[in-house]
């Protein structure tokens, strides 16, 4: 996810063992990341929230408008940074952050404020055990940073939970995040080659938090024929538009551009696995099915607040080249509306019956068995 300078952060979501001090390091200098949007509450590496950080008053005042300043600076919509300002400004002035003398407290009260004009998930303000460094541009990336990274990904698979094919050569995969794509690329690579040649694919991002706009785009490849624009990120910063493509060339064999293709969500698809999702339904090139996502569009990146708490700020936004706006705040509304336990059932049932219409005469005894269990017809 990048800054308003176009610096970018890494994927923080579900993190164990994921160093404060090598995130910061990546933030700032890795190439183009944008849509890394975070729901930091769920990052168990990164959270400083079990340890106490006593703080006196003036360390909470030195906070508080350091705070102010980054948001006047750094939030992608300056009429709302307006807002959350005097928000935060109103609630000092009036004592309400007087006795919040831990910092865990004070984080919980600042996140609290920011979302309150905005709406806006991430915004974020919260602790770490690590100490992050004074220099705004952080430590620079090195070989042990990129081993950290490895290691991180290599142990949730670069996101890749499962890859299968159901019965009636009905393709499924599993994804947990979008992995960054210098580290993931051969993983998915080889499992969208895997999954190729069925003749109809499920694509689970029931689990996903998003990642790496540049492996979004990757995965997305395998699924078209020919280049194909899926979407542009703003800065406020700088007022430049990134766009985002699908790949010429890919590894492997794709999946083309005609066969059926299935998209779960639910309600905590987030970040790059909602622009997936809404990237292709504006495409008209996959069926969303299960519940509306959470609704975050905003990319940003980490502002030091204190030695040990930081404020995750969106400073861009992205805009779908055809619908001319994004999901933020209103998330990805699914074409069948199921539960979302209930959606791989329901998408294998409607893959099933539009394969039997297509091919009748293919593989029709298996996939009439199947539908019959899951209660089709």
């Amino acid at each position: 996810m990048l800054d308003g300078a176009g610096k970018s952060t890494w994927p923080l979501f579900g993190l164990t063992e994921y160093q404060p001090l090598v995130w910061i390091a990546y933030m700032k200098t890795a190439a183009v990341r944008s849509l890394f949007l975070m729901v930091l509450t769920c990052v168990a590496g990164i959270s400083g929230a079990a340890q106490k950080y006593p703080i006196d008053d003036a360390t909470r005042s030195g906070i508080i408008a350091t705070l102010k300043q980054k948001i006047s600076e750094e939030y992608v919509f300056p009429d709302k940074a307006k807002l959350i300002v005097e928000r935060v400004s109103d609630k000092e002035r009036r004592g309400a952050y007087r006795g919040l003398n831990d910092l865990n407290q004070l984080g919980a009260a600042l996140t609290e404020d920011l979302r309150q004009p905005t709406s806006d998930l991430h915004l974020t303000v919260r602790t770490t055990t690590e100490v992050l460094p004074e220099n705004e541009e952080g430590p620079q990336r090195t070989p042990e940073m990129d081993r950290i990274m490895l290691k991180r990904f290599k142990a949730s698979n670069f996101g890749v939970r499962k890859v299968d094919t159901l019965p009636g050569n009905i393709g499924y995969l599993d994804l947990r995040e979008f992995a960054a794509i210098e580290f993931a690329e051969p993983t998915l690579g080889a499992a969208m080659t895997q999954l190729a040649d069925t003749d109809a694919l499920i694509v689970d991002l029931r689990h996903n938090g998003g990642g790496d706009p540049h492996t979004v785009a990757f995965v997305t490849s395998y699924l078209f024929d020919g280049r194909t624009h899926l979407n542009d990120m703003y800065w406020r910063k700088s007022g430049s538009t990134d766009a985002f493509w699908t790949r010429d060339d890919v590894p492997g064999k794709r999946f083309g551009g005609t066969k059926n293709v299935y998209v779960l969500t639910s309600k905590r698809t987030f970040s790059g696995a909602e622009e997936f999702s809404y990237n292709l339904k504006q495409l008209r090139r996959a069926t969303i099915i299960g519940e509306t996502t959470r609704g975050g569009a905003h990319p940003g990146g980490g502002h030091r607040l204190h030695p040990h708490m930081f404020v995750f700020i969106p400073s861009g936004r992205a805009i779908n080249p055809i619908s001319k706006t994004n999901w933020e705040g209103t998330g990805v509304t699914p074409d069948i509306k199921v539960a979302a336990d209930d959606a791989l059932r329901t998408a294998e049932r409607v893959a099933l019956q539009q394969l039997l219409k297509q091919s009748p005469a293919k593989g029709v005894g298996e996939r009439r068995k199947r539908l019959q269990e899951l209660g089709g017809s």
